[in-house]
């Protein structure tokens, strides 16, 4: 008679490493992720192109028009940690199907509309769909490519195709409104998502979409993400916050309605970050701990510039070519591609963050950004400035952001454990959202405050000294770079779980019950030898 084997907890209850897919199946999810991220470029980008054909077609006043493209950005970015909450907590997978459907979903709705509010709010709804994307897809992508130089590599591609929507979504755009309906923009978010999560619910493994929170009961999981946790207030005050500066522009500074939301939103996110020190680290959004892991807090600075630079680039070309060179919308488009191309062609760069420190890319992506944005603000005026200084600008500085976004985007997942790779997908891209809608806000009331001064919007000297603002941003990225960046953890395998504690806080809820359960399997080993049952 021989003993049952004995039970082991660390096989039972504890994460193993996953078996790992063949190279097909690892690029078609790959490829399913990537369309995600598309997709939420394209949203935005697109409807750059339709909103002239909206104006027309629902008699939109210009502040109106406005909040079509921020309606997505407020409640994109204010979701999008949570979202990542429920990434760790619950199942990726399941977030991830959830998201793309219900993008899908409300865009073919968004298509049949013809109202100005009833588009502004499925424009928004469409943006809580998106935000449940990114962070799942970030951490099925983690977990789907394991090994460092293959997951920078992936992790590159997933943020390059972004960047190419940015630019292809201006172009699919302007040939939807040219040759069909502005109605095509949303009806083509629709045809790519439906299929995408089709495919995806039988694609995904499910052994790679298990968290380390599985153990918790659902009950406790729900208690975790629901809106009786604090994290509601967060989402709260960054609704108001982004509802402030994307009004900002348009309202009035000193206006009431910008104002006391600013002022609210403030003190809402001054008092949740307090109340975050105050509680267990397992129930807390954002652990105070996270921003101490190495070179997080100056990551999540440099974060707040790729998309500020592309859509401050892509905003004020747009109506400057379309509006006062009375160019034609497709060829405005085709005048970005220099942006989608040279955007691309750096997304394939992640591999050498295993061979140079991340600092010094980031910091050749900052110097080249830089350049172009000089070149910006010196010429670009005149239609014969394009290949003088506004093509080698959008090469050079598209180039530069680029690489400082892809190299961002892995350093800041090698600093923190792949245990919350949702949870640092979604400050990441609320970085990315947050800085595009601060940034615009400040960008549209320096060209206007010039512009009512030195000869109106036909004149380039609002434009520049919108440039100039941002050639000061970028400056000091590069300054804090250079000297809070620590090289030392580079190149260090990336940590599964986060064992960094608050010492107060060692004994968990899941700790006691790991320790539950290592007795419970002791006793049942126990029980088995002594009955000397039969094999």
């Amino acid at each position: 008679m021989l003993p049952l084997p004995p039970l082991s907890p660390a096989e039972t209850l504890v994460d193993r490493e996953p078996k790992k897919l063949s190279l097909t199946r690892r690029l078609i999810l790959l490829v399913l992720f990537c369309l995600a991220q598309f997709l939420d470029a394209f949203n935005n980008s697109a409807l750059f192109s339709a909103i002239p054909a909206l104006e027309i077609s629902m008699g939109m006043t210009e502040s109106q028009s406005t909040w079509i493209i921020s309606a997505f950005q407020l409640t994109f970015a204010s979701f999008l940690l949570i979202s990542g909450r429920i990434s760790d907590v619950y199942n990726p997978k399941s977030a991830f199907i959830g998201g793309v459907s219900g993008l899908g979903v409300i865009s073919l709705c968004a298509g049949f509309v013809n109202d100005t509010i009833p588009v502004i709010v499925l424009r928004a709804l469409c943006g809580i769909a998106s935000s449940m994307t990114i962070p799942s897809a970030l951490t099925l992508l983690v977990n789907v490519f394991p090994e460092p130089l293959e997951q920078a590599r992936a992790i590159g591609l997933f943020g390059g195709c972004g960047c190419v929507a940015n630019v292809l979504g201006l172009m699919i755009g302007a040939m939807f409104v040219e040759w069909a309906s502005y109605h095509w923009v949303f009806w083509f978010v629709a045809i790519v998502a439906v299929p995408v999560a089709l495919a995806c619910v039988f694609i995904i493994p499910p052994e790679i979409s298990k968290t380390t929170d599985n153990l918790e009961p659902a009950a406790a999981k729900w208690k975790t993400c629901s809106t009786s946790h604090p994290s509601r207030a967060l989402i709260v005050a960054l609704i108001l916050f982004i509802f402030a500066v994307t009004s900002g522009s348009t309202d009035g500074w000193a206006s009431t309605i910008v104002l006391v939301p600013l002022i609210i939103s403030i003190l809402m996110v001054i008092g949740f970050f307090y109340w975050e020190t105050l509680i267990p680290v397992d129930k807390a959004a954002i652990p105070p701990r996270t921003w101490f892991y190495h070179n997080f807090s100056i990551l999540f600075a440099v974060a707040l510039l790729p998309y500020l630079w592309w859509s401050t680039v892509f905003t004020i070309f747009t109506t400057l070519w379309q509006n006062v060179f009375e160019w034609s919308v497709i060829s405005s488009a085709v005048h970005m591609f220099p942006i989608g191309i040279t955007a691309f062609a750096m997304s394939f760069t992640g591999s050498l963050s295993r061979i140079f420190s991340p600092k010094w890319i980031i910091l050749t992506g900052l110097s080249l950004c830089m350049a172009a944005t000089v070149l910006l603000a010196l010429g670009g005026g005149k239609p014969q400035d394009y290949w003088l200084y506004i093509f080698p600008a959008f090469s050079l500085g598209s180039a530069g952001v680029m690489l400082t976004y892809t190299h961002t985007n892995i350093a800041i997942f090698q600093a923190a454990p792949s245990s919350m790779a949702g949870t640092v997908g979604a400050i990441f891209n609320g970085a990315l959202q947050f800085g595009s809608a601060i940034g615009l806000a400040g960008v549209s009331s320096i060209e206007t405050s010039v512009e009512a001064i030195h000869g109106g919007s036909h004149e380039y000297y609002g434009r520049a000294a919108t440039f100039w603002f941002l050639f000061a941003v970028v400056s000091i990225q590069f300054i804090s770079v250079s000297i809070f960046y620590d090289r030392s953890t580079d190149h260090i395998p990336q940590p599964k779980h986060d064992n960094t504690v608050d010492p107060a806080q060692l004994s968990t809820h899941l700790d006691e019950k790991l320790n539950d359960a290592d007795m419970t399997n002791t006793e049942v080993n126990d029980k088995v030898v002594l009955a000397d049952l039969p094999v």
